[in-house]
């Protein structure tokens, strides 16, 4: 069983940033594809952004240029930069990782990741 735990979300001002990180408790090996997904109530959970193991990325249209995924296999974490944050960015953001091998253009699928942080809110405020 793997556990996901993130941390870095807060309130801040429309045009500031904040890092995630997600942090791996048990071993999940270098070989997973890892993502960020956020959720706003009464919406469904969407794919922000997502990394393989090569490193390859996928975002989402919405954030593309200003947030920016990242990942350090030997600390087992997982980061996600958000600059120049909008209201609309609002929501609780959580991490995922899957072992399964995915397509880079399906990265952000729901579908293949296995397991699941419990959310950082990240609320933006104008």
């Amino acid at each position: 069983q793997v556990q996901l735990v993130e941390s870095g979300g807060g309130s801040v001002q429309a045009g500031g940033s904040l890092r995630l990180s997600c942090v791996a408790s048990t071993y999940t090996g270098s070989r997973v594809c890892m993502a960020w997904f956020r959720q706003v109530a009464g919406k469904e959970r969407e794919g922000v952004a997502a990394i393989n193991p090569d490193g390859n990325t996928n975002y989402a249209e919405s954030v593309k240029g200003r947030f920016i995924i990242s990942r350090n296999n030997v600390k087992k974490t997982l980061f996600l930069v958000m600059n120049d944050l909008k209201v609309e960015d609002s929501a609780l953001y959580y991490c995922a990782a899957t072992p399964l091998r995915i397509s880079t253009m399906t990265l952000r699928r729901i579908d293949p990741y296995k397991y699941w942080g419990q959310g950082t809110q990240v609320t933006v405020y104008s």
